[in-house]
């Protein structure tokens, strides 16, 4: 039961985190965007590879770091339980 409470409560955070980064996804810059538009398909699909790959080592980071929370925090219920 208290597994669930956690997926939910996750699952609740990552909803919400969503809809509030929702609105930073229509924001460019016209330059930027008057750039990519002008460049071939082939520097379009180059930009478009360069953000995600630009992307991933902060969503790698993040994810390190709140498993470990996660974890962490477990382990140390876990230890708070046994000496109760």
């Amino acid at each position: 039961m208290q597994r669930l409470h956690h997926k939910l409560r996750l699952a609740v955070l990552l909803l919400l985190a969503t809809l509030c980064a929702a609105p930073a996804f229509a924001q460019g810059c016209a330059m930027c965007y008057a750039n990519a538009t002008g460049s071939t398909k082939d520097g379009q699909r180059a930009l478009s590879r360069a953000v995600l790959v630009l992307l991933v080592p902060p969503l790698g980071f993040m994810s390190l770091g709140v498993g470990l929370a996660f974890h962490y925090g477990k382990r140390r219920d876990q230890d708070q339980n046994d000496q109760d």
